[in-house]
């Protein structure tokens, strides 16, 4: 299998992310929205620990599916906020984390206005292709 990644020319250079990923066949994991949900159910208080955890949950889900973050072809990534330098800071935390490469493929970072949880800010939407 292979995945491209690519930005087409006459588009902005995007910073990480690439516009198109295409993949040959292959068999594609789609994983349920990630929460800040701790394995007791609690959501961790304030947005670099919702991300850590939202981190953790991802791995693991991805491991479990026999993927790694390196196979993940798309990510959408929910904040609650109208904020960019929170917005900005979301990404920085995911990028630089152990899942930090699966956000080198197609990406879409959203402010929004509320999530399913109380008290949750962040979610992440995650899709990885596979041999």
């Amino acid at each position: 299998m292979t995945i491209e990644r690519q930005n087409p020319p006459g588009l902005h250079t995007p910073p990480g992310y690439h516009h198109v990923v295409s993949v040959s066949a292959g068999r594609t994991v789609y994983l349920a929205g990630q929460c800040p949900l701790t394995a007791g159910g609690s959501v961790p208080e304030g947005v670099s620990a919702q991300v850590d955890q939202v981190v953790a949950n991802t791995a693991a889900a991805l491991k479990f599916a026999g993927a790694s973050p390196k196979d993940v072809v798309r990510t959408v990534i929910y904040v609650v906020t109208e904020d960019r330098e929170v917005l900005s800071e979301v990404w920085d935390r995911l990028t630089s984390s152990e899942i930090g490469e699966a956000f080198t493929s197609a990406s879409t970072l959203l402010g929004v206005a509320k999530l399913g949880f109380e008290g949750q800010l962040v979610e992440l939407d995650v899709t990885a292709a596979l041999d």
